[in-house]
């Protein structure tokens, strides 16, 4: 009998397929103890287990960092969680003095580490719990000799009728998905997921967008209500699955999924055309990048530069802080790959969701609004000189603008220019050269700052709005948080205001700006800022040729009108009902 289920679209596109039911390893293991004599090949063979699951994620991060390098940030942090004491090694002492199997020790070992995470009392730290759960589901699978990552099946002879005979992809189902093994679906014939937790924001939901794969999360009891091999489809726009189809809806589908394709491969003539609209109206379109080997996406879909790259990613995951050569090298490289297009690299962004290893703020109550950015840099002013030194000697070797995250004061905002200043001289003395007139920018990512624009208008030459977290700080949601995840509004009142006046006043100022945040990317949103008049977007180089086409569509004279009215609602039906209009 058919039925549909609604969740949380993270990932567009149309699936449809054999659903695969993905078990919990936690929930196979069984509990005895073993003879003392087993105990060292008991042991052994947790080690082994744990070298085979190191190996793969290796392979993994290998395989991934130069086409999705945001997700091997993920891939770190398990490789982390694997060799950290409080796992492997604590459970090698639980076989040995409790002559437990290996499994039974893990479960145990991974249940204490829970217990230490659910009285932290900072939202992001207490769900990294998580993370720690799935790397030991990958021992387990190990053990227990199932596969390391999800795979896809091979089918002839669908029952799904003609439009899908032959070979079809697997709709893997599963409480929850680990991003590492999100990463593999690309390879392995898996057409799509759903899952029973998960928000638009989670590790997995972006893996899934930056890799184009159809998914629904936060189902709530889908790995419950779905049986292995049941016919599936995936909405992934609309959030919608349905199981168990019948013909008409299949055929239906069919259709829908063949003009979606249709559109996507369509895009691909865009590559050449100069994004501009109707009426005339230039729109840089640029990319958000976190490694230097993200430049080859960059260059294959013609983006107009790089709009903001991450360097917290060079010092994330590693033990000791990369030196000046090391994030000159990094910077120069990406500098002159882009043969002369504006690069806007951000100083290091640390703290809240990201942490460093060698150092960095902690324990903090709560790092979303504690030790982070540019506070964190201020109160580090030798490790901020080498990141602002490295980056004036890459200004020499192209088109480099340098961007200050989370401002909210002007005091940070000369504290900032004073090291600049200082850096520069240092490398006048030293006879190094670097552009004398680098641009300096700041982002707008605290409400403060949004209403405060005079002091970034007198002090600095650009801005970026950054929409991920000044939705989160305007709306005081943790956009982490899956108990709050359905409250981050992108068309709240409030926001809108926000991003609007942000826009309209550098405008008038003659100061760029743009937007670099998740709604940048999404072309749902497109006309809405184009109607405020943003004329640089900056996101994820996969997005930029579907914006591209929104924006060729557009008349911005038009749009501004509707705009304008539209930012005059209060209620969020009706704003949501007017950008839909759009």
């Amino acid at each position: 009998m058919p039925f549909v289920i609604h969740g949380l679209p993270v990932s567009q596109g149309i699936s449809i397929g054999h659903a695969h039911l993905v078990s919990h390893a936690l929930l196979e293991v069984n509990h005895f103890q073993i003879a003392p004599r087993h105990i060292d090949a008991e042991v052994q063979r947790l080690e082994d287990a744990a070298a085979k699951v190191r190996f793969e994620l290796r392979a993994l991060r290998e395989t991934s960092s130069s086409a999705q390098s945001e997700v091997t940030a993920f891939v770190d942090l398990h490789t982390l969680l694997l060799d950290d004491p409080m796992l492997v090694e604590a459970s090698i002492r639980l076989i040995r003095e409790r002559r437990c199997n290996a499994e039974w020790a893990l479960v145990q070992q991974l249940e204490q580490i829970v217990e230490q995470f659910e009285i932290i009392e900072d939202t992001y730290l207490r769900q990294r719990k998580a993370d720690v759960v799935q790397v030991v589901e990958r021992l387990l699978k190990v053990l227990l000799g199932h596969p390391g990552s999800v795979q896809g099946k091979r089918r002839e002879g669908s029952n799904l009728g003609t439009g899908l005979a032959g070979v079809v992809g697997t709709i893997v189902v599963a409480h929850d998905l680990s991003p590492a093994d999100t990463i593999h679906f690309k390879n392995n014939q898996i057409a799509g997921f759903v899952t029973d937790v998960g928000g638009a924001t989670s590790h997995t939901a972006i893996v899934a967008r930056s890799l184009s794969i159809p998914a629904v999360v936060g189902l709530r009891h889908v790995r419950n209500v779905v049986r292995e091999d049941d016919v599936v489809i995936i909405d992934g726009a609309r959030g919608v699955v349905i199981v168990d189809p019948d013909e008409r809806v299949l055929e239906e589908y069919r259709l829908r999924r063949s003009v979606y394709e249709l559109e996507r491969t369509k895009l691909k003539r865009l590559l050449t055309m100069r994004a501009a609209t109707l009426d005339g109206e230039m729109v840089s379109l640029q990319a958000n990048i976190e490694l230097p080997g993200d430049v080859a996406q960059v260059r294959e879909v013609d983006a107009d530069g790089v709009g903001l790259f991450r360097t917290e990613f060079l010092f994330m995951n590693r033990d000791v802080l990369p030196n000046e050569d090391e994030q000159f090298e990094a910077y120069r490289s990406v500098a002159k790959a882009m043969g002369g297009k504006p690069v806007t690299i951000r100083t290091l962004d640390i703290g809240s969701d990201k942490a460093l290893n060698s150092g960095g703020p902690r324990g903090e109550t709560n790092p979303a609004l504690g030790l982070r950015a540019i506070r964190y840099s201020l109160s580090e002013p030798q490790m901020f000189l080498t990141q602002l030194r490295a980056l004036l000697r890459a200004s020499y070797y192209g088109k480099v603008q340098i961007l200050v995250p989370m401002l909210a004061h002007a005091h940070e905002i000369d504290a900032t220019l004073t090291a600049i200043t200082l850096a520069k001289g240092q490398l006048r003395a030293e006879k190094i050269k670097f552009d004398e007139n680098v641009r300096v920018g700041g982002m707008i990512e605290v409400p403060a700052a949004a209403l405060s624009l005079g002091v970034f208008v007198k002090r600095l030459q650009f801005r970026s709005i950054g929409t991920n977290d000044l939705i989160q700080y305007t709306l005081a949601i943790d956009r982490t948080d899956e108990a709050v995840a359905h409250l981050y509004d992108p068309l709240h009142p409030a926001v809108l205001k926000l991003i609007s006046q942000t826009i309209q006043i550098g405008t008038k100022a003659g100061l760029s700006v743009s937007v670099c945040g998740e709604m940048a990317g999404d072309p749902h949103y497109t006309r809405l800022l184009v109607g405020m008049g943003l004329r640089t977007f900056s996101m994820h180089p996969a997005q930029i040729l579907e914006v591209k086409q929104e924006i060729l569509r557009s008349d911005s004279a038009e749009l501004g009108t509707k705009v304008t009215k539209l930012l005059r609602q209060d209620e969020p039906e009706r704003i949501s009902e007017a950008v839909s209009r759009l």
